[in-house]
């Protein structure tokens, strides 16, 4: 149950009240779980003890672990890399056939998956992929304690239940991908006339994953939440499209006045997100509370000190702690019209000194735990260079 603790957001977003749109059912994962407890009623069926769901990203062609329900402790970490990187996964994706193995063995030497499940007392274990209108959204992955117990009487007790979970996969991949597609195309408008370009959202957001990712045991987190972290941050300052130029783009300090425009990007926001999701007929994104918080919270200030509501401690959703120390991390590290980059370092100290102030002290230490990994997600994400107008343009 605590793991769904930060999954069923209230109705509440960041003191701005009730929302008519706010999705009421849980998430994948807590639907899993139901599922996977109606599943082992069954005669026969009471083995299946495992299900995980990991999803693919066409456009990264990257997998990732996005849901799992287990009986007994989790036996394996969040899986994440490029298709590539897995051969079998690669080979089930493009056959479309299942894979079966009712007597898992470990190989000498070998740090796979399949000596790990092992290790936890798992025998048999069976995976499918997730593809729904000519598109691969995943692969399904169930695995029992019990050796041999995929026999094909199984498997076929188990194909309604698989059809399920691939239409639950499918349907909120694509109600998420229809949010971002829509976003999106705000957030491309924004950039012709903002400071931050495109480069800095895919910092910033892998910022938030690598934190959430961090904080997870401490707090209770699914794959599933930081998956929606990823997905969800760049979106946090959509509002600033109706920032007007003069202030958007001022190169110097902003006068009072002007910063208490720049403040309204907030609620001109979360207004943004939701005339998109009520517009395109998403009141079923998966959940949009996480998003609403991440646009509403993220310039509230752990100590109280931030706006537009002054909330303080804990009574700042967790996501957008989260997105505050990965924006504010990145918009330090690079070059602004008012101002130029500082070094990691330099902002790191900022962090560690705003700690339990303006930032989630668990966040900053989460992110500065290792700068290796935020060098690479720089390495990886660089800001090109803009090309100057030709002359007489």
């Amino acid at each position: 149950m605590n793991q769904m603790r930060h999954m069923r957001v209230g109705s509440l977003v960041c003191g701005f009240g009730e929302d008519p749109w706010m999705e009421q059912s849980g998430g994948l994962e807590e639907r899993l779980q139901s599922l996977h407890e109606e599943i082992r009623e069954w005669p026969g069926l009471e083995h299946l003890h495992r299900i995980a769901v990991v999803t693919y990203d066409a456009r990264a062609e990257r997998v990732r672990t996005f849901a799992h329900s287990n009986v007994g402790p989790r036996p394996l970490d969040p899986l994440s890399g490029n298709l590539g990187d897995y051969p079998l996964l690669q080979a089930v994706a493009e056959t479309g056939r299942p894979w079966i193995d009712n007597a898992i063995i470990s190989v000498p030497g070998s740090t796979g998956p399949g000596g790990r499940l092992l290790q936890q007392g798992f025998r048999s274990r069976y995976l499918s992929r997730i593809h729904w209108q000519g598109s691969l959204y995943g692969f399904l992955f169930l695995n029992s304690r019990k050796e041999g117990f995929f026999t094909e009487s199984i498997v076929s007790a188990l194909m309604p239940y698989r059809r399920v979970i691939g239409v639950l996969v499918a349907s909120e991949m694509t109600s998420t991908r229809a949010m971002l597609a829509a976003v999106h195309t705000a957030l491309e408008v924004s950039h012709y006339r903002d400071e931050e370009t495109g480069a800095h959202l895919s910092r910033m957001s892998r910022y938030a994953q690598l934190v959430a990712a961090k904080i997870a045991s401490k707090h209770g987190l699914s794959d599933e939440f930081i998956e929606y972290v990823l997905q969800y941050a760049p979106l946090h300052d959509v509002g600033k499209v109706a920032i007007p130029d003069s202030i958007l783009l001022k190169p110097g300090k902003l006068t009072p006045d002007e910063f208490g425009v720049m403040k309204t990007h907030v609620t001109k926001g979360l207004d943004i997100i939701n005339a998109m999701i009520h517009d395109h007929g998403l009141g079923a994104l998966p959940h949009a509370a996480i998003l609403r918080n991440v646009v509403a919270c993220h310039h509230e200030a752990f100590d109280g000190s931030g706006y537009p509501n002054g909330l303080s401690g804990e009574a700042i959703p967790l996501e957008a702690r989260i997105v505050a120390v990965a924006d504010v991390f990145d918009a330090l590290t690079s070059v602004r019209p008012y101002k130029g980059a500082w070094t990691n370092e330099a902002a790191a100290a900022f962090l560690r000194e705003q700690a339990g102030r303006k930032f989630d002290p668990d966040c900053v230490a989460a992110l500065l735990t290792d700068m290796s990994v935020i060098e690479a997600i720089q390495q990886q994400f660089r800001d090109v260079p803009s090309i100057p107008p030709a002359p007489g343009r």
